[in-house]
């Protein structure tokens, strides 16, 4: 059974007229799955994070500051406005993240896939940025840690480096942060020497892709780095930030990945979880702001989840994805941790 958790109150959260994270993505992704019905899915409300959940992530000083904008409309930096509904909302997707990855662990569902939005790879300890207030995916992580679980996965494919999610275990070997996003680009961190310090080295690995990256590209990622790593690691659950902003359609992303390549993306995680955690698998909303793009590749990624779509990566991957990766490979020789 996969389990879809989300909730009206994700639809209160305003970013500013004109936003591309607006209330539409959300609308657009539950129009396609109803229009096309997938077989085996669990549809749930999610419960809000408690005050404990956020500050395993966050300083107590930037919970308090959100809590206290409820109901309020507020400017916290250049991209990330809050409008009266937006604590709700942002509590509510912490909460479907920790709840969904805690159901995932005691084998209540097979998977699932949380539709929230605010998004929250970007938001660090001490504040918020770039769309997101809280760190959903952070917050999970943190919740299986807490639940019993040794060794968390979270895998990136946002366009965007989730910057505040490798902030958060850079110095941690019992969460291994793999991303791949476009470089260099907003927000200016993600370059394959960041491996990673201290007990953490070597946890963190960064594929630092040129715009223009494609579905073969994506695979030679996936197969070169992320999946014989995550192999060698033996995650006890999967966490993806799922972000579908690589797609080629994206009005703010400068790659060429399509439906395919993220149902490819999908079912590789997907199948890694089966070989190492007996499927323990979340996928967690992040970024993707072309409505159309979005929700025919999320419908496709639940497809994936439900068993009811395998796809494969396409092959040959260009020059400049295999350069990336070569890159990758030697920022994490010795002297650093080796793989």
């Amino acid at each position: 059974m996969t389990r879809l958790v989300s909730d009206p109150a994700y639809l209160q959260h305003l970013a500013g007229p004109m936003h591309p994270e607006s209330p539409g993505r959300l609308r657009a992704i539950h129009a396609v799955l109803d229009a096309a019905p997938i077989a085996g899915l669990e549809h749930t409300r999610p419960r809000r994070a408690t005050r404990e959940e956020l500050l395993r992530v966050h300083g107590a000083e930037h919970v308090e500051r959100v809590l206290s904008l409820a109901g309020k409309d507020a400017q916290l930096d250049p991209d990330t406005a809050m409008s009266p509904g937006s604590t709700e909302a942002a509590l509510l997707a912490a909460g479907a993240a920790s709840q969904l990855v805690l159901d995932v662990l005691r084998g209540d569902v097979d998977n699932g896939f949380a539709l929230v939005r605010p998004p929250g790879h970007h938001a660090v300890a001490a504040h918020a940025m770039g769309f997101c207030l809280f760190n959903n995916v952070a917050v999970a992580a943190e919740s299986a840690l807490a639940a019993g679980a040794k060794r968390v996965l979270v895998l990136d494919w946002d366009v965007h480096h989730g910057n505040g999610t490798q902030a958060s275990f850079y110095a941690r070997r019992d969460v291994l942060f793999c991303s791949s996003h476009q470089y260099p680009f907003y927000p200016g961190s993600g370059a394959p020497t960041e491996t990673g310090e201290g007990d953490g080295e070597g946890f963190t690995v960064n594929v630092a892709l040129p715009g223009g990256q494609g579905d073969a590209d994506y695979g030679a990622v996936f197969h070169e780095v992320f999946l014989p790593r995550a192999q060698q690691y033996r995650p006890d659950v999967v966490l993806v930030s799922a972000g579908f902003d690589p797609h080629r359609a994206d009005p703010l992303g400068g790659m060429n990945v399509t439906e395919r390549g993220f149902a490819a993306m999908c079912s590789a995680a997907k199948a890694l979880a089966q070989e190492v955690c007996g499927g323990k698998l979340v996928l967690l909303l992040e970024g993707g702001y072309d409505l159309e793009g979005l929700s025919q590749s999320v419908h496709a990624c639940v497809e994936v989840l439900a068993g009811a779509r395998r796809e494969d990566f396409p092959s040959g991957a260009g020059r400049a994805a295999m350069q990336a990766i070569e890159a990758t490979r030697a920022a994490h020789k010795p002297p650093r941790r080796a793989w």
